[in-house]
């Protein structure tokens, strides 16, 4: 096994009990980056739950925006010590933890890319301010430190909201504990784009069918066909399967997701390395998704899908369609 495909198992292990599942507290960020004498921009989408008064756990994507040469994001999870000040409506905190990138790199020649696939460490610190509303303001300093390429600073302001109302004021110390399946049987039909994760970030259509399948109060199961359009050099289409992480909050209408699993393609490229090849026909699907139910059946959805390759054809596959649940 390529040691790439670590990715399928590495950051959900933060997240083997379901007490652990996705967090109640979902924050954006976004903010000016510096990197190896060079300034851009990040973001990143954080959610995070409380294991006691002063603990918690959070799993971020984080994007470091477009250094010269470099176009990085990835996953990140942390363990925070925090400290609730002014009757817990502030709270001071600081967090470290993996950091599993994907990186776009310009060539040696400067005329092509290459699409790697390495560790690193964030640490961040962080002040929240919680209103009596649920919702938070955050002001963020993180520290990326990656085993090859440039290391990141970026500070970012953040607005966040607490899915979960907490009993007192501030943050919840643990998340709400659930009792039943968050789906039952749910057929998806989607449509979207795919982003070659290349320097000029071609752009395709895109489409995809999804049964969903729910196994326990957290962990959901899918399988589906994804078609990732016809303009790009990695033109693909085939077999998806996952494993999902979910929560479900306001009565179970919103529920959010974090999917890990395997993508079995078919390879319609015109060029001998876009074609077939015995690294080519399985890659890693790493997911985020959102959906929404409107009636007892019927629901929207959002994924954010990220193909992962081994040779240099990585794509974000960006989704949004209706769901009906049975």
């Amino acid at each position: 096994m390529n040691r790439d495909w670590w990715l399928l198992f590495a950051t959900p292990a933060f997240f083997i009990f379901p007490s652990c599942a996705v967090a109640q507290e979902l924050a954006i960020f976004a903010g000016p980056l510096v990197g190896a004498s060079n300034h851009s921009y990040s973001w990143e989408m954080n959610y995070m739950e409380g294991f006691g008064e002063y603990f918690s756990g959070s799993v971020s994507w984080l994007n470091e925006g477009h250094i010269p040469g470099h176009h990085r994001d990835g996953q990140s999870v942390q363990a925070w010590a925090r400290l609730p000040l002014a009757s817990r409506r502030f709270v001071f905190a600081l967090g470290v933890g993996p950091y599993r990138y994907f990186d776009t790199e310009a060539a040696n020649q400067g005329l092509d890319y290459s699409n790697t696939h390495g560790w690193g460490v964030a640490y961040s610190a962080r002040m929240t301010w919680y209103s009596a509303y649920r919702w938070t303001a955050n002001l963020q300093l993180n520290r990326v430190q990656v085993s090859h390429g440039p290391s990141t600073t970026a500070l970012m302001l953040g607005v966040g909201y607490q899915l979960d109302a907490p009993d007192t004021p501030g943050p919840r110390d643990f998340a709400l504990s659930r009792t039943h399946n968050m789906t039952n049987n749910e057929i998806t039909l989607m449509a979207g784009e795919t982003i070659l994760n290349s320097l000029d970030s071609q752009t395709s259509a895109a489409e995809a069918v999804e049964y969903r399948r729910g196994f326990t109060p957290w962990l959901d199961g899918t399988i589906g066909y994804l078609h990732e359009g016809n303009g790009l050099s990695a033109r693909r289409d085939g077999g998806t399967a996952q494993l999902w992480l979910t929560r479900a909050f306001f009565d179970d209408s919103l529920t959010l997701g974090f999917g890990v699993g395997l993508y079995a393609a078919i390879h319609h490229g015109t060029h001998r390395e876009d074609r077939d090849t015995g690294d080519g026909i399985l890659s890693g699907l790493v997911s985020v998704s959102a959906s929404y139910r409107f009636t007892p059946h019927w629901s929207v959805r959002a994924t954010w899908n990220r193909v992962v390759t081994r040779y240099s054809r990585d794509t974000d596959v960006i989704l949004g369609g209706l769901g009906y649940r049975f």
